[in-house]
């Protein structure tokens, strides 16, 4: 049983900063790619930020739009991915997500598992 859980999300200031988390669980030796979305009210959900290739050298990838704004790390020996977010704007406003792509015994390739979501927003 994969179980993903943010947390972190809140109501903040433009310009402001927030750190989200995602624990992981049942899933640790088996996550192949993790990475971060969001959905904006209205809108398509999209690729914030990801890590790539976690059972090689990972590789990271973020959205043009957050580059040199957010910054996604990892605490593996807790399973955590976090997802750092400096100069908030409101364009920023959303539900995030965490996503993992989990190798399954049986199965060839990879399954996607998805958190809850937790909620962020940006005033003005």
């Amino acid at each position: 049983q994969v179980l993903l859980v943010e947390s972190g999300g809140g109501l903040v200031q433009a310009g402001g900063s927030l750190r989200l988390s995602c624990a992981a669980s049942g899933s640790a030796d088996r996550t192949e790619d993790m990475g971060w979305y969001r959905q904006a009210p209205g809108k398509q959900r999209e690729l914030v930020a990801e890590y790539i290739g976690l059972s090689r050298t990972p590789v990271t990838n973020y959205v043009d739009s957050v580059k040199g704004r957010f910054t996604i790390s990892r605490d593996s020996a807790k399973n955590t991915m976090f997802l750092e977010m400096n100069e908030l704007g409101t364009e920023d406003t959303g539900v995030y997500y965490c996503k993992a792509e989990v190798r399954v015994p049986g199965y060839t390739g990879t399954l996607p598992y998805w958190g809850q979501g937790t909620q962020v927003t940006v005033s003005s």
